[in-house]
């Protein structure tokens, strides 16, 4: 927080005093008095409030910027007008407070290291992403011949689960339990892939071979890090009935597939298009991550303290994003009345910071690598936000101009753009 005092001399406070009142004369009625006649002590009485607002309005501010561009500082958040003094006839005083820019140096960013990650996608890589979309696609049919179940099998299940439980004690009448018996785990329909990656071993060994109407008893012990946090480290006894043997069917690698998934022609050219995709998709992930841990490198090497209103503004913008997401979900503004909205801005302060000290590091560089946007650059940048909000280009470009979004765009393309020149020049 920067202060500065400012005084004005008395007789410019005294000028601005006589320029008011005689306004006042002239625009005053009053009964008893014509217009432009009042005498001027009654002015000064009647409209004291008034005549003082006036005159702080006509020198306060001015002074003020005066003051500032004489020292050569720009402030960040609005002047807090302390120990302010005024009376006609004396020098009019007051102090400033307010914040501005850090002064700091960022000398020596461009001996960061960034490991630069290896992006070029793998056949297993697209592979996996092929068929995951592929069995989006599938159908899962009912198996009708009298088989047993096999390897890439789906079985539809019915099953009932008692936990067995941890703490046990002997008693005369035999093995007791010391605590209460959780309740069963019950499943009707539920189906289990055989051979699939995401099922235990225990129903594998147990379905595998096993026929429509087959009831089977076994026993599954769950590892420590299971995914469902109530049955991690627990031992279950299963009953259950094989209800169904399903399969899956694949559609047709072929040009129909091809127009319906991407809009290619042939399958061969989908398969291009999707390597494409998929290839872009993980150079963006793997370079975001890079540019990240670069500029947690440069945030912790530069000290220097943060405007408070920048981090106050920064978490407003995160809450604003937050509720919108709440409000996407289906919560209701009533509901969202009832947050605790002090809680959840000193949950975001720390990282609201961080992304202050970020911008503020990467804006002092930008300056050091003359990196700018140009008109054209904004442009674009504008028509692309004008197609993704279906807003009229010209509407869009008038209302971020007179808002000063069009400014703060130019600033996040700019910081953008330094992020990718920096990486680029780092990255080893």
């Amino acid at each position: 927080m920067r202060e500065i005092e400012v005084e004005v001399p008395a007789d410019e406070v005294s000028k601005t005093y006589r320029t008011a009142i005689k306004r006042y004369q002239k625009l005053a009625r009053i009964p008893g008095f014509r217009a432009g006649k009042v005498p001027e002590s009654l002015v000064r009485s009647k409209f004291a409030k008034e005549l003082r607002q006036e005159v702080l309005e006509a020198l306060v501010s001015e002074r003020f910027r005066n003051a500032i561009d004489e020292r050569k500082l720009r402030p960040v958040s609005e002047p807090q007008l302390l120990d302010l003094q005024l009376t006609d006839g004396s020098p009019l005083r007051f102090k400033a407070a307010f914040e501005v820019l850090p002064e700091f140096d960022v000398a020596g960013y461009e001996t960061v290291t960034v490991e630069k990650p290896d992006v070029a996608l793998t056949d297993e890589e697209f592979s996996s992403e092929l068929d995951r979309l592929l069995d989006s696609q599938a159908t899962v049919e009912t198996v009708e011949e009298d088989r047993a179940l096999t390897e890439g099998d789906w079985a539809e299940i019915q099953f009932r689960g008692e936990v067995k439980p941890l703490a046990q004690t002997v008693t005369e009448d035999g093995v007791a339990s010391s605590e209460p018996a959780p309740p069963p785990i019950t499943g009707e329909d539920v189906l289990i892939e055989i051979g699939g990656k995401n099922t235990l071993q225990a129903f594998n060994d147990a379905l595998r071979g096993s026929k429509l109407g087959q009831e089977l008893k076994f026993e599954v012990d769950y590892p420590a890090d299971f995914g469902e946090r109530k049955l991690a480290g627990q031992s279950v006894s299963y009953d259950v009935t094989v209800k169904a043997i399903k399969k899956k069917s694949f559609p047709e690698r072929d040009a129909d597939l091809a127009k319906q998934l991407g809009g290619a022609e042939t399958w061969e050219e989908f398969e291009t298009q999707m390597r494409e995709r998929v290839g872009r998709r993980k150079k963006e992930a793997l370079e975001a991550g890079a540019k990240n841990k670069m500029l947690d490198e440069l945030v912790a090497r530069f000290h220097f303290p943060v405007p408070e209103s920048f981090v106050q503004q920064r978490v407003d913008a995160r809450l604003e994003r937050g509720l919108r997401a709440l409000a996407q979900q289906g919560m209701q503004a009533d509901d969202m009345r009832k947050l605790d909205f002090g809680r959840l801005r000193a949950a975001q302060r720390d990282e609201a910071e961080r992304e202050v000290r970020a911008s503020l590091v990467i804006d002092r560089i930008a300056d050091a690598e003359n990196v700018s946007v140009s008109d054209e650059e904004l442009d674009n940048e504008v028509l692309t936000l004008s197609i993704q909000t279906r807003e009229p280009y010209e509407t869009l470009r008038e209302r971020l101009a007179t808002d000063g979004g069009l400014g703060r765009l130019r600033e996040e393309m700019r910081r953008e753009k330094t992020s990718t020149v920096l990486y680029e020049k780092l990255a080893s």
